[in-house]
């Protein structure tokens, strides 16, 4: 049973940055595709960024050019670095692991989520 710790949120400015993690463990992390998703008050959970075992990458619109998605299979962590951050990025961050190498799932499909983190992006 996988288990997912998401950290590394916190309150910044519009245009700030943040790193956040994604430590995995109960899963042969490398095998799978990863994926970085968020859900705003009273909206629906999104799917933000994919990465797959290999490391090819995959951004959803509204972040692209401004976050990026990293893995440490040695850490069996996932990371995302966000930049020039938007109010309209506040929400909270979970990761979640795909069904194989490729592709990561819909959050509804997801039984299980980890904490999540929560980022604010405010003056």
């Amino acid at each position: 049973q996988v288990q997912l710790v998401e950290s590394g949120g916190g309150l910044v400015q519009p245009g700030g940055s943040l790193r956040l993690s994604c430590a995995a463990s109960g899963t042969t992390f490398s095998i799978y595709a990863m994926g970085w998703y968020r859900q705003a008050p009273g909206k629906q959970r999104e799917l933000v960024a994919t990465i797959t075992s290999g490391g090819k990458t995959k951004y959803g619109d509204s972040v692209k050019g401004r976050f990026t998605i990293s893995r440490d299979n040695a850490k069996s962590t996932v990371y995302l670095q966000m930049n020039s951050l938007k109010p309209e990025d506040t929400a909270v961050y979970y990761c979640n692991k795909g069904g194989n190498s490729w592709s990561v799932k819909a959050p509804y499909e997801y039984d299980y989520w980890g904490q999540g983190t929560q980022v604010t992006v405010s003056s």
